[in-house]
């Protein structure tokens, strides 16, 4: 073989390992550090660094508990923002509609409120968000979420659920057995196995929204989870029930901080992120 022709498949080589090394455009903040990429459902998005409470899972990696082994010799794709991402978590402030993030004054507003809040009984102004990409063809509703919750409780506890003639905040709800323990003739003292269920359908008279509530706590949380459309998500929230009324706003307004982080294909900003720090 000629010289020349050793150099360039040397060359070739070299383009090939380059491109398959490529290292994509990174959003930094202000101290420097990288933002998380990946394709959220629909759409590509950059999230602050600082923002994720724990770490973003993406489709593929090994789970919590999977065996240490696979764990060890399990090799995630290249970062890119077509990378699908499972699932993330942040921290969402309800009276305002910030974020948590670390090196921002909501960090230091967060533990304030930790400590000064908590222990005291007074509500909370913190719900835990938690994100997932939808990727199979599975319906973007609960519907038949609903119903087989309506089964379960049958099947196990012999209570069935009723929904009630008065929607709350624009929620349709059903109560276990009318609000009324059989065992006693009254109103429950206990709702370990009768949450309130609440629900909104939208115009095709699909459920979207699908929210428990606790109501007999010294706290009583609400797990209220909601599909996206558009993003092909599904949103699963936890809040303080004093919160309860505001379940549309925070609908939205986590909406518009997803909407936020979203990028070109290349990376690059389409609006001004929220929660950069």
């Amino acid at each position: 073989m000629l010289l020349w022709q050793v150099l360039l498949l040397t060359g070739c080589d070299y383009f090939v390992s380059e491109q398959q090394a490529h290292v994509p455009f990174y959003n930094r903040d202000s101290r420097g550090r990288a933002d998380t990429i990946g394709k959220l459902g629909t759409q590509s998005i950059s999230i602050p660094a600082g923002v994720i409470d724990g770490w973003a899972r993406y489709i593929g990696d090994p789970g919590d508990f999977a065996d240490p082994k696979i764990k060890a010799k399990y090799q995630r794709p290249p970062e890119s923002y077509d990378l699908p991402i499972e699932s993330f978590g942040f921290q969402y402030r309800i009276t305002d509609g910030d974020i948590y993030t670390s090196f921002r004054q909501t960090e230091e507003d967060y533990r304030r409120d930790n400590e000064t809040l908590i222990p005291y009984g007074k509500p909370f102004p913190w719900a835990s968000v938690s994100v997932y990409g939808q990727y199979d063809a599975a319906p973007l509703n609960f519907n038949f979420t609903l119903q087989d919750d309506f089964r379960v409780s049958k099947e196990v506890t012999n209570i069935d659920y009723f929904q009630q003639s008065q929607p709350l905040y624009g929620l349709t709800v059903y109560k276990a057995n009318n609000g009324i323990d059989p065992e006693t003739g009254e109103p429950w003292k206990s709702d370990t196995l009768a949450r309130d269920k609440m629900i909104k359908k939208d115009q095709a008279g699909n459920i979207k929204t699908y929210i428990k509530c606790e109501f007999t706590q010294y706290k009583n949380f609400c797990s209220h989870m909601f599909y996206n459309d558009d993003w092909h998500i599904q949103i699963w929230i936890s809040y303080n029930r004093v919160y309860l009324p505001q379940w549309q706003e925070m609908e939205s307004n986590i909406i518009n901080i997803l909407d936020s982080w979203r990028v070109s294909p290349e990376g690059r900003l389409l609006g001004k992120q929220i929660g950069k720090a």
